[in-house]
């Protein structure tokens, strides 16, 4: 699949694009069972919420031949590569999951953790979003600050000990302060990121983003595969495999029914 002159240019100029129905819901389906079966994981790639209900599994690729094969649907490839320029491999995957009460997502920048301790050169890279639910207004949509990309990465940005999950999803998250965070809103303003279930998100490494408590009673599901070019890779191994990658093999795209055959 490749993407329309209109979302390059959309990605070029405010950092993401959006594709709806990318996925069908037969797809859906099957990716939803493989995330809540890797969720039950009782290891430390699993990250929770305070009542002990799991929030992130890190490297979900690596524990489910399904979402294994998602990284590699042409969906997710092709425009990943058409905006990119090269080959990718994947140097993070997790599933995210926002019930009722769920953690807050601080402002942050992939690239400033991806950068800072993962040794990734460059911001060479697209974080990818499956959405296996619908996300709205209301139940707590990522928000980004468009064209922040253009900034590159940060620097006004710390690892907050303070913040309630930082031993757990926000370990290794370099927050934005909140100095930071209105300059960049004055700049550039501040946008909620919403689609139906079945679309793809395609976001720029370095745009700035987060998201609120979800206060609804609709859950939010998304599968996220963070991609980097082959060139780009990261050298430092600081963090566990399901962190960061330590395998750089390029991904190569299997057929547009590869899901089905788990369905």
């Amino acid at each position: 699949m490749q993407l329309d002159d209109a979302r390059v240019r959309e990605y070029e100029e405010k950092g993401w694009t959006v594709v709806p129905d990318a996925l069908r819901a037969e797809e859906c389906a099957v990716l939803e069972t493989a995330a809540f079966k890797v969720l039950e994981r009782t290891g430390p790639e699993v990250a929770r919420e305070t009542d002990g209900a799991p929030h992130v599994c890190w490297g979900m690729h690596l524990f489910d031949e399904r979402l294994g094969t998602l990284t590699r649907h042409p969906a997710i490839l092709g425009p990943a590569e058409q905006l990119l320029g090269n080959k990718v491999f994947v140097h993070q995957s997790r599933i995210n999951v926002k019930q009722t009460g769920g953690s807050i997502v601080e402002w942050h920048q992939d690239y400033g953790t991806y950068h800072r301790i993962d040794g990734i050169p460059r911001p060479h890279g697209i974080m990818i979003a499956v959405f296996l639910d619908d996300v709205t207004a209301v139940n707590a949509p990522v928000l980004a600050v468009p064209g922040s990309q253009r900034e590159g990465m940060v620097s006004e940005a710390v690892i907050d000990e303070g913040v309630a999950d930082h031993e757990r999803a926000a370990k290794h998250r370099y927050d934005i302060t909140p100095q930071t965070m209105s300059r960049l809103v004055d700049n550039h303003g501040l946008e909620a990121i919403e689609a139906r279930k079945g679309a793809l998100l395609f976001m720029n490494m370095t745009v700035v983003h987060g998201s609120s408590v979800n206060i609804s009673p609709l859950r939010r599901l998304l599968l996220y595969i963070n991609v980097s070019t082959v060139d780009n890779r990261g050298e430092t191994f600081a963090r566990a495999e399901y962190h960061a990658a330590r395998d750089f093999t390029p991904l190569e795209a299997l057929g547009e029914d590869c899901l089905l055959a788990y369905a």
